[in-house]
């Protein structure tokens, strides 16, 4: 396992040296064609100033950028006790050091994620809808999922990789539209301020400094969505290796597959690589390149997870992914010891939940505990859902005219 981190934390610093350099000549680049062959110093300083600071607010509170951007709301165990089970259950089987913490987001699609600095200080948050659509032996895939790329470091990485994806994205829309806005006020007779021959260099600079604008993005995107899809094949070996039930997680990525739910209302662009599966609902993405996509096929992935028909190990996962995909395994070589771990048989609970008639009711439900609803539950059987902002210390049953007293908040 620790060779695994290894790798992965090898990964990632290539990943932002790579990452980093782009935004440095991005930056010099533009510089020169801005204030000449002494401006490229000058773009030098700004770029790093911009990904100096945004790094700092990553390292500080960037799990915290991200979760308010989710609109995830931290939850006690009274919310969901089956929730916080199944995380303290992952949480010692994979042997973390500290139980993270457990938020949910208030949308029916079923979809989840994890983020954090470090396995110290960890967040797992899942939709409403994910809690009401999966059973435990699904639910506990995914969270092991979750908790996978805790243990391997994903966490920071994402955190840093997005914040770095940003910095190149924010410096090169800033000069495109600053160049389109020069454009249009006639600042374009400046090129002809230092004679014909610095004029026209200037303007070899421009050129070349829009260009560099338009493919570092790009660049960047491909680099940081190919080692997001390698990570995501990681993590579905961690999770099938902690549950030791692979199926359970291919169930439940079916189900996040084929769910009919709109699309995550509160996902965006940079989000969107943190999530167990892909949360863009478009037609057109279908047809899109893996090159584009920050997930891997899931179908795919269910098709590995149920090809591990030996046992849960990453070398069980390695084969699995070797014979379904025909492709060199993405688990790194040092992570390929010998492990007997038996697939275990399916929780009978479980296997008896029967989601589809009242998973609807019991999403409304988790949105109502999520946005502080107080359950009261009349003498006469009426289970009764009192909003927050309801005034009155009582309230009367509609159908026994019982009256009820609130609990104190």
């Amino acid at each position: 396992m620790w060779e695994l981190i290894r790798a992965n934390k090898r990964s990632s610093i290539v990943l932002m040296v790579v990452m980093a350099v782009v935004l440095m000549l991005l930056g010099f680049v533009i510089g020169m064609a801005f204030f000449g062959s002494e401006g490229g110093f000058f773009g030098l300083i700004i770029a790093t100033a911009i990904w100096l600071v945004l790094t700092l607010i990553s390292f500080s509170s960037g799990d915290q950028i991200l979760l308010a951007a989710s609109k995830a709301k931290l939850v006690t165990h009274d919310v969901h006790p089956q929730l916080f089970n199944i995380v303290e259950e992952m949480k010692i089987a994979a042997g973390l050091p500290a139980m993270p913490k457990i938020y949910i987001i208030n949308d029916p699609a079923p979809n989840a994620f994890a983020t954090g600095r470090s396995p110290k200080s960890a967040s797992v948050a899942v939709t409403a809808g994910l809690l009401g659509r999966l059973n435990r032996d699904e639910l506990q895939g995914v969270i092991a999922h979750e908790i996978s790329h805790i243990l391997h470091r994903d966490i920071l990485f994402i955190t840093l990789a997005g914040i770095m994806l940003g910095s190149i994205v924010l410096l090169s829309q800033v000069f495109l539209r600053g160049m389109f806005y020069s454009s249009m006020m006639g600042s374009r007779r400046r090129y002809s301020s230092g004679g014909k021959g610095g004029g026209q260099a200037q303007l070899v600079m421009m050129i070349v400094a829009i260009v560099a604008a338009i493919l570092a993005p790009i660049m960047a995107y491909l680099l940081y969505f190919a080692l997001s899809r390698r990570r995501e094949y990681l993590a579905d070996a961690g999770g099938a290796r902690l549950t030791r039930y692979p199926e359970g997680l291919a169930s439940a990525l079916e189900k996040i597959a084929n769910d009919p739910s709109p699309q995550l209302a509160s996902v965006n662009k940079v989000t969107a690589p943190m999530y167990i599966a892909n949360p863009f609902k478009k037609k057109k993405q279908r047809k899109l390149s893996d090159l584009t996509s920050t997930h891997p096929p899931i179908s795919e992935r269910v098709k590995i997870l149920r090809n591990m028909s030996q046992g849960a190990s990453f070398k069980n996962y390695s084969d699995a992914f070797t014979n379904v995909t025909h492709k060199k395994t993405v688990v790194p070589v040092a992570a390929l010891t010998k492990e007997d771990i038996a697939i275990r048989e399916a929780d009978v609970k479980a296997k008896k939940e029967q989601r589809t008639q009242t998973q609807m009711r019991q999403v409304g439900d988790i949105m109502r505990k999520v946005n502080q609803f107080i359950f009261l539950t009349c003498a006469c059987g009426l289970k009764l859902k009192i909003p927050p902002n309801f005034k009155s210390k009582k309230v009367e049953c509609p159908r026994c005219r019982k009256t009820l007293e609130l609990p104190s908040k």
